[in-house]
């Protein structure tokens, strides 16, 4: 199991592909937990970018839960 949310990304894109199929048999309860997890994730996600703007220390650029550079391009540092 990978655990990025660029994967996580990946994985729903594929459950909202095989729910838009009709060709194939859906287990729509399946898909609600898929969902349900995915939701839960993506809130942990708006969790640490909150905790990173209160934080604003350079050397705790990240949780390790998301992947994120060192700096935004563009930005001075």
């Amino acid at each position: 199991m990978k655990n990025s949310m660029t994967d996580l990304r990946n994985h729903l894109f594929m459950a909202l592909e095989d729910l838009s199929d009709s060709d194939k048999e859906v287990d729509l309860e399946r898909m609600k937990r898929i969902t349900e997890v995915g939701k839960v994730l993506v809130e942990t996600a708006k969790v640490e970018v909150q905790y990173l703007a209160l934080v604003g220390d350079p050397e705790k650029s990240s949780t390790g839960f998301m992947n994120q550079p060192k700096a935004l391009p563009g930005a001075q540092q």
